[in-house]
C-alpha cells in the first residue's frame, strides 16, 4: 500500500525521538508493517489504526511478528478516532496523511491526541515544489485525480505552522526518495500488478524532477 512502509518508517525514525514504553499512534497503518517495525526497533507500544485493512488481518501479522504485546490493531476513520486526548507520546503516519490531512482544520483535531511537547511525523509521496499547473506535461499520461493531494515539504510546513498549534522541526525531501519509491514499484511489478507498472513508468519518466518522498516532523506546543 504505497512505497515501502518500512523504509519510510525508518526514515521518519531518524528525525523523531522514539523510545521504549512510548505510546505511538500509527495512523493509516495499512497492513501494519510500519507498526511492527517501530515496535521491534524501538520498543514503543503502537496503536495500528486503519480504515481499509481490518484489525483481524493485521492482528495475524502482528502475532506472526511476535509483537502482540506491543501492537494493537484498531479499525477507525481518521475523523472519528476512539482515543483520549493527550493519550499518545507521538503520532506517525506513513504514506497516508495526505488522504485526510490536507484539510485546513484537520491538524487541530489530530494534534489533540498527542501530549503537549509530543511529536507528529509523516512521510508520504510528495512534490519537489508547488506548481502553478499540474500535472507537468511529461506526467500527464500517468496522472490520477487524487495525486492532487501530493504537496511539497514547504507546503506542509506552512500548512501546519499557520495553525499556531505546532512547531515544525523537519520539513524535507528524502534523499533519492523517488528511487526508493521506484524500486518498490518495480518489486511489486514482479507480481504482475498493473498499477505498479504504471507508477514505475511515471517515476522513470520523471527521474526525480517533480516527485519524491516528503518528510515532516512537528512538536505540539504546550
Amino acid at each position: 500500500m504505497g512505497p515501502n512502509p518500512v523504509w519510510q518508517a525508518e526514515a521518519l525514525s531518524e528525525v523523531m525521538s522514539l523510545g521504549a514504553g512510548m505510546r505511538v499512534l500509527d495512523m493509516g497503518c495499512g497492513t501494519a508493517l510500519s507498526s511492527i517495525f517501530l515496535a521491534r526497533e524501538f520498543g514503543v507500544e503502537v496503536w495500528a489504526t486503519d480504515l481499509w485493512v481490518k484489525p483481524d488481518e493485521n492482528l495475524r501479522r502482528v502475532r506472526e511478528a511476535g509483537v502482540e504485546q506491543l501492537v494493537h490493531p484498531v479499525y477507525a476513520e481518521a475523523h472519528a478516532l476512539p482515543f483520549a486526548e493527550g493519550f499518545f507520546d507521538a503520532l506517525v503516519s506513513i504514506g497516508a496523511y495526505h488522504y485526510f490531512g490536507t484539510d485546513d482544520l484537520y491538524l487541530g483535531y489530530y494534534s489533540r491526541f498527542v501530549k503537549p511537547g509530543g511529536q507528529i511525523g509523516i512521510v508520504q509521496p510528495g512534490l519537489v515544489e508547488e506548481y502553478e499547473a499540474l500535472p507537468p506535461p511529461h506526467l500527464a499520461p500517468y496522472w490520477k485525480w487524487d495525486f492532487c493531494a501530493w504537496h511539497s515539504a514547504g507546503w506542509w510546513r506552512r500548512h501546519w505552522e499557520k495553525t499556531g498549534l505546532v512547531t515544525v522541526e523537519v520539513a524535507d525531501r528524502l534523499p533519492e526518495g523517488w528511487r526508493d519509491w521506484l524500486q518498490w514499484n518495480e518489486a511489486c511489478d514482479q507480481d504482475g500488478g498493473l498499477p505498479a507498472q504504471e507508477e514505475a513508468q511515471m517515476l522513470r519518466v520523471d527521474g526525480g524532477q517533480t516527485l519524491g518522498l516528503t518528510r515532516v516532523v512537528a512538536r505540539r506546543k504546550d
